[in-house]
């Protein structure tokens, strides 16, 4: 039965950064909720006709919500424009979505300044919290539905206290009916329910995009996530004229260690050798598992220093018999591997991976439980 994940675990998947392929996919979503932005911005401009048309509401109320949807639907193309090239803008979310709520809010205010029981009372202005709260789960980042939720809960409440402090009693209108606190309360409320039932619609996606990029077994990065992440690993290499070395790992005659300690012997035996390699790993360096005993490991060091410490991690892993559990006798275990260098040997990730495992064969022939840096 999987366990139910604790507050604290949900409140840290939300407030830290997400995955790589979270952020290409909430890129993705960016770029929807600006098409969606601008569909409804050009509905929008059919609510104050449509008031106008089959309504009793003020004129100023009408030419109030005809400016503002003007004013949306320009805005609406500009961020349209600027989602296209997510990759530049990584702070078009927080950007728009303070766009979102603010807009709301800036209408509200107008409503209230020529009628208070409208700027509390207008449902439909109202309802634009909710829509850009709920957009924010398009965009996979939990950081950003909780900003946006609350800073709707903050400029609403400002707004219920202002006009509750300067706008003369009774606070009523035909259209709109009577303002109570009751019922403000109650809309704050729906906006924390919205936020929160957003939130986890986001952390729901977050762990299951980070199940589907995780290995079973020992909880590392696969294939794809790997595939996925590797571009940007070149890019911000080439950004930042900083070395990159990838080297593919193999574990040396792993079908034996399986028949001799079997096959729960054999998942733990690959547990400690992805501990063991995840050990020597710095700062954003990766280590994924590609396959059964399969492994590619992604350092920032020139190929040089990045062989002296694989080998130095091989030598380290051979030396120690692995000890699967009581009554079961030692094995020893062994890997040997094919480095390949950024930009040298190849600049995109099916070069590399081809190199390193070139390199990788070679070693294998010549014995296993090596390291190789350089054709030969």
């Amino acid at each position: 039965m999987q366990e139910s994940p604790s507050l604290k675990r949900v409140l840290a998947t939300l407030l830290g950064r997400p995955d790589e392929v979270m952020l290409e996919l909430g890129a993705g979503g960016e770029l929807l909720v600006a098409k969606v932005r601008a569909l409804l911005s050009l509905l929008v401009l059919a609510l104050p006709l449509a008031a106008s048309l089959f309504g009793t509401v003020d004129t100023n109320e009408v030419l109030i919500g005809l400016g503002a949807a003007v004013f949306i639907n320009f805005m609406a193309q500009i961020w349209l424009a600027l989602a296209r090239d997510h990759r530049r803008h990584r702070w078009l979310p927080y950007a728009t979505g303070t766009y979102d709520i603010t807009t709301t809010t800036g209408v509200l205010v107008l409503l209230a300044l020529n009628e208070p029981a409208a700027g509390l009372n207008s449902m439909v202005v109202w309802s634009f919290y909710l829509i850009a709260i709920a957009l924010t789960a398009l965009r996979n980042d939990g950081r950003l539905t909780l900003y946006v939720g609350s800073l709707a809960l903050l400029q609403y409440g400002l707004l219920i206290a202002a006009v509750l402090v300067l706008a003369p009693r009774p606070l009523m209108s035909i259209d709109y009916g009577t303002v109570s606190v009751g019922s403000q309360v109650q809309r704050a409320i729906v906006l924390l329910i919205m936020t929160l039932l957003t939130s986890t619609i986001v952390y729901r996606m977050q762990r299951l995009i980070e199940l589907s990029g995780r290995d079973g077994l020992t909880g590392l990065p696969n294939r794809a996530w790997l595939l996925q992440r590797l571009p940007r690993m070149f890019d911000a290499a080439r950004r930042d004229s900083r070395s990159l070395t990838l080297a593919l790992v193999d574990l040396d005659h792993f079908k034996r260690v399986y028949e001799e300690i079997g096959h729960l012997g054999g998942d733990r035996a690959v547990r400690h050798i992805a501990e063991h390699l995840r050990g020597m790993l710095g700062e954003e360096e990766h280590l994924a598992r590609i396959g059964g005993q399969e492994f590619v490991m992604v350092l920032h060091c020139p190929i040089g220093s990045a062989w002296e410490r694989i080998d130095q991690a091989r030598r380290t892993l051979s030396e120690r018999p692995f000890h699967s559990e009581r009554g079961i006798d030692p094995v020893a275990l062994s890997f040997c591997a094919g480095l390949a260098a950024f930009p040298l040997d190849g600049s995109d990730a099916s070069t590399l991976l081809g190199n390193a495992d070139r390199r990788l064969q070679e070693a294998k022939r010549a014995g296993r439980n090596r390291v190789i840096a350089r054709d030969v």
